[in-house]
């Protein structure tokens, strides 16, 4: 049945920067296809402990862990928490991240070093953390969250484009050495999405640039678009499919 191949049931799943936004659209969809969930939130648990709930009335198990992930230390007590809920991660998101819009002559250290860390250095470590138990177990499903701005970076967005660029480049490799060991590894790239983030203030770029920034459709994307096709990879149905770049963004990366 091709229903089945689409479950999730008896998997946990682990997703990072879900207590709103795309995080929470694919937490809950998960949940909806028969996975627990292990939330992840950056400080305030409250809005996380709200998804919870909506999780919960699914009939599936949810945990709540806490980390700032701009500190590379947080995913040893990530993954201590994460140990505590389960002792079998199935499934690992990685979708939290630091965005911080300036005009690049504007950058600071400090404001790199946070990107660099929650972007790229804490996924990487999360992966160390979680890979090889997936590979022991024989079944494992790892998706990172990217973005259309690989190809089409913001003027204001330097930093974050270039992480998002890198962490595709560390998927293609990984996905290739764990592609015989019942893991897949894929990237998936939102373009622009209704989310809290796309209410931030950033800095208007040229018109020339702003003008290949648009979405060809003409729509805004919702976490549910990313959402079904986190499904899809994270399930039987997704197989054969690693080391990929996934566009869910309107034509934007046209």
């Amino acid at each position: 049945m091709l229903s089945e191949k689409f479950s999730l049931s008896g998997k946990t799943a682990l997703v990072t920067g879900s207590s709103q936004g795309i995080g929470e659209g694919i937490a809950l969809a998960f949940a909806e296809a028969g996975a627990n969930i292990i939330l992840h939130c950056r400080k305030d648990k409250s809005e996380a402990e709200e998804t919870a709930s909506k999780i919960k009335a699914f009939g599936v198990r949810c945990f709540v862990v806490q980390g700032d992930l701009t500190r590379t230390d947080a995913v040893s007590e990530i993954y201590d928490e994460v140990k505590s809920f389960t002792d079998k991660l199935d499934i690992l998101i990685l979708n939290a991240s630091v965005q911080i819009p300036k005009i690049w002559t504007e950058i600071t250290v400090e404001d790199m070093d946070d990107q660099l860390n929650a972007n790229f250095k804490s996924s990487l470590l999360l992966m160390q953390r979680f890979a090889p138990e997936m590979v022991s177990n024989g079944w494992g499903r790892i998706v990172t969250l990217g973005s259309v701005q690989q190809v089409k970076p913001h003027p204001s967005m330097a930093v974050y484009a270039a992480t998002k660029s890198a962490m595709l480049n560390l998927v293609q490799n990984i996905a290739m050495q764990l592609a015989d060991k019942g893991v897949t590894v894929n990237n998936l790239a939102p373009g622009v999405i209704g989310t809290p983030r796309l209410e931030e203030d950033v800095p208007e770029p040229e018109e020339r640039i702003n003008n290949r920034l648009m979405t060809p459709s003409g729509q805004i994307g919702a976490p549910e678009d990313c959402a079904a096709m986190a499904v899809l990879l994270c399930s039987e149905a997704g197989r054969f499919i690693t080391g990929q770049n996934i566009y869910v963004d309107g034509g934007m990366s046209l």
